[in-house]
């Protein structure tokens, strides 16, 4: 493989998988463009070096066929504002400054496709459409991918959120260029290299902060992580069925009845492995789960009929912001509660501060995982952590150990 900053793009075209799969409102407005934003570096280095982009990607979930919600053209107005922002916005379309034309191919292998790739001319971009409008995408078809390589004289993946499918995009299209013609992009450089030293060169003591509604969903991270971390802070709605484990009444907690022994098998490990596993103390309760639940902050040795934990309580978030900031890395998947409703975000808003004021200090954080990196946003914090993932399913499944197809295929 060849690193994408040393690469010299000039006169090339550069097949990039990206992931911007982002969510549309009713009148197909994107209501979070972060995917988007993350990837225009990437972009602008290719074009900048006097190269053309071809990009492709995936949006939903069409079921095997074109549908007009799913359509990337919804993305082509936008993206054309993110490659030409506006004078004073950080790179200017001023009278000095080229502007990057956007087209846009109504397939992504069709005919209108490769005609629009063979003339694309330096400095410009091409869209492709949805990439799940063939179902051969999803199946890792290899004559698919073939007829999508054809398009680019080098292929860039940058889609680290994709990274974790062995689809003909993602992972079966490297084959077709050589190895100094197949790259990580920028972004999912920077996301591998985030994960790699957190995972493998992670500065002790190393704080991992599991969140989340179930501990079936969590336990193979978990129990990687066993190996790895010197603390597992645990929250969220998982917490109940670990304190249940341990003989404590929940209440009408979430709590998974048959994961009580499992649960206690992994404390036993953390135990034997000297590894601090940090359950809340006390919990935010309320009668129903509803923003306007009448609420009670309660020990959790004893959580009445009727009353379910829905965030951490204030000797919970003091004891977890303790281990927080005596840590040197950080890593954050997974909410303290209920964080959606405002009467129970305090537990995930207090250690989503408590990281920022570590990464301060000099911790390395890595906060990744859909709520968690919602959390962070929400509250004004995600430049205040050294990393954000945008790989949710992705990441998780790296730091359960797996070997993700989308890296395999670059690396190989």
């Amino acid at each position: 493989m060849s690193k994408f900053s040393d690469y010299n793009f000039k006169g090339q075209k550069a097949l990039i998988r990206v992931d911007f799969n982002v969510p549309l409102d009713a009148n197909f407005n994107i209501t979070d463009d972060t995917r988007m934003t993350a990837t225009i570096p990437t972009i602008k280095k290719v074009l900048a070096d006097g190269g053309s982009v071809i990009l492709m990607s995936h949006l939903g979930r069409p079921k095997g066929g074109p549908e007009d919600k799913f359509s990337l053209q919804h993305l082509v107005k936008h993206l054309y504002e993110l490659l030409n922002p506006p004078l004073g916005d950080g790179g200017g379309n001023g009278s000095n400054t080229a502007i990057t034309h956007v087209f846009f191919a109504n397939d992504c292998i069709g005919e209108q496709a490769h005609m629009t790739a063979s003339i694309l001319r330096a400095g410009e971009v091409l869209l492709l459409e949805n990439l799940r409008f063939y179902k051969e995408e999803e199946a890792g078809d290899e004559a698919f991918a073939e007829k999508l390589s054809k398009l680019g004289d080098v292929y860039v993946n940058d889609a680290f959120g994709t990274a974790h499918r062995a689809h003909a995009s993602t992972a079966v299209i490297a084959k077709f260029f050589p190895a100094d013609k197949k790259m990580f992009g920028l972004l999912m450089e920077a996301e591998v290299l985030s994960a790699e030293k957190v995972l493998h060169n992670a500065e002790k003591p190393f704080t991992a902060i599991i969140g989340g509604a179930k501990v079936s969903d969590k336990i193979l991270i978990i129990e990687n992580l066993l190996d790895r971390a010197n603390n597992i802070i645990i929250g969220g709605g998982m917490a109940y069925t670990f304190l249940k484990a341990q003989g404590n009444e929940v209440g009408s907690s979430l709590c998974e009845l048959d994961k009580l022994d499992l649960a206690n098998e992994i404390l036993a490990k953390a135990i034997a492995k000297n590894v601090k596993i940090c359950l809340p103390v006390d919990s935010i309760v309320a009668d129903k789960f509803a923003a306007d639940a009448n609420t009670k902050e309660v020990d959790n040795h004893h959580i009445e009929t009727g009353w379910m934990g829905l965030d951490i309580g204030s000797k919970a978030i003091a004891e977890f912001t303790d281990v927080i900031m005596n840590s040197k890395t950080i890593l954050w998947n997974g909410p303290m509660g209920v964080f959606e409703m405002e009467k129970f975000q305090n537990g995930t808003k207090s250690i989503a501060l408590a990281v920022a004021a570590s990464t301060v200090k000099g911790a390395f954080s890595l906060v990744g995982g859909g709520d968690s990196v919602a959390a962070v946003n929400q509250f004004h914090l995600a430049d205040k952590v050294s990393y954000v993932s945008t790989g949710g399913g992705a990441m998780l499944e790296y730091f359960e150990g797996k070997v993700l197809p989308g890296i395999k295929a670059i690396t190989d």
